[in-house]
């Protein structure tokens, strides 16, 4: 057995056990009852050049310690520490981890240290590869659509044990393209299926309704992570995130009415308070650009791979017809973005991580009597590229012109497997 293995199998039991180790003794000694809480685990991602992200949670104001090694002894540990987590990020943190070396196993372990008294949890841990330098083979996992129509974590089967499934693939990382929450989607006690079978869910008060306040829309997330399942996946595999509608609300544009079931009557306050909760709860690297909360971004992965991360939810216009002239989907700084990048691109793959499919009809009920309203790129109509296929006709026109090759597009949102081509 290697020593990856054997250190993936120790840090694994110990994120199991939530173990504190030998060698690992906190700052202030305290009995588990007044340390801080870390019960939603440790996440990373936005794998980058030498860095990595890594985010977690504490139960209350507390600063979040990362330590990182190659051997999961710790022999030689580097300290990472991030800002005070308190009620405005929902006691998130994150942090970035530099200087990781070229394609090793990277372990590290996580605890909160309280603001006022020093007192420090119990360690979690987790490991990652760090990005390859050399042409390797890469494998990755792509998904989507977390908790929907109601089907939640089912103890009965032992929970969300996809995530089980992917994890055993052994992935170098996982891109979740959109529908990380169904925050329009409540999770009650039990529904019946198709088939007449029982399903049983866990029950939060968060998911008792549609969520409104930006508690609720954080809940969501909280929710996912009750999930065993997820908790170790998520310790063992960097993520990509991206987002689409239902971190919001079904097929949310600018044009959305609310149903009956929402009190606040505003499409863009819940925008607002969903976008807040998806940025403290996701493990991406924040950036500067549009006040911080920018989701659009390219991921370098060595020479075999680039990531080009869209989001296809902020800069769309309304979804209406989707006929006639240029209609705004990615926008044009975004799209003039994803043009320079993949024309510099060196790498020999390029992914496209769309949050929707770019050919597929998506509908989303009538303008008027008769008249189809439409959710994704295509309008359904046979002729010339009209409203929002525009942009996408150019994309692929300057892809054709400067010979661009081996681009690959993945999405999820349809809730179905295929490949086009």
């Amino acid at each position: 057995m290697s020593h990856f293995d054997l250190g993936r199998r120790r840090v694994m039991q110990a994120v199991g056990a939530g173990l504190l180790l030998p060698g690992l003794a906190p700052a202030v000694i305290a009995s588990v009852k007044d340390r801080p809480q870390l019960t939603d685990g440790v996440q990373s991602g936005d794998l980058q050049g030498d860095r990595a992200m890594i985010w977690s949670r504490s139960d209350r104001p507390a600063k979040m310690v990362v330590e990182w090694d190659t051997r999961s002894v710790f022999s030689n540990p580097r300290r990472f520490v991030s800002p005070l987590a308190d009620s405005r990020t929902d006691f998130t943190a994150r942090v970035e981890l530099t200087g990781l070396p070229v394609d090793q196993a990277i372990f590290y372990r996580v605890h909160f240290e309280e603001a006022q008294t020093g007192i420090a949890s119990e360690p979690w841990f987790g490991h990652l590869r760090s990005v390859p330098q050399q042409r390797r083979d890469i494998r990755f996992v792509w998904s989507g659509d977390t908790v929907g129509q109601g089907f939640g974590i089912n103890p009965d089967i032992g929970g969300m044990r996809i995530y089980e499934a992917m994890r055993l693939r052994l992935p170098d990382f996982f891109i979740h393209s959109g529908d990380t929450i169904y925050a329009d989607g409540p999770v009650p006690a039990q529904l019946t299926t198709e088939g007449g079978r029982i399903w049983r869910n866990i029950t939060t008060e968060a998911k008792s309704k549609v969520a409104e306040t930006l508690d609720e829309y954080r809940g969501n997330y909280r929710y996912n992570l009750l999930d065993e399942n997820v908790r170790r996946f998520n310790a063992e595999v960097p993520q990509i995130w991206q987002w689409d509608d239902h971190e919001v609300i079904n097929n949310w544009s600018s044009s959305k009415q609310l149903d009956e079931r929402y009190q606040t009557r505003d499409i863009n306050t819940l925008v607002g308070r969903a976008r807040q909760a998806w940025l403290e709860y996701s493990p991406m690297r924040r950036q500067s650009a549009d006040g911080g909360g920018r989701i659009y971004r390219k991921l370098s992965y060595g020479p075999l791979l680039d990531v080009f991360v869209l989001d296809m939810r902020s800069y769309r216009g309304p979804n209406d017809d989707n006929l006639g002239a240029e209609k705004p989907f990615l926008g044009r700084e975004q799209l003039d973005w994803l043009k320079r990048g993949l024309k510099a691109s060196q790498a020999q793959w390029k992914v496209v991580a769309a949050d929707m499919p770019i050919g597929l009809g998506v509908p989303d009920g009538e303008v008027s009597p008769g008249v189809a309203r439409w959710e994704a790129i295509a309008n359904g109509d046979p002729g010339p590229a009209q409203g929002r296929e525009l942009e996408i006709a150019e994309l692929l026109g300057f892809l054709h012109e400067h010979k661009v090759r081996n681009h690959l597009w993945l999405t999820a949102d349809v809730h179905y497997c295929a490949a086009h081509h």
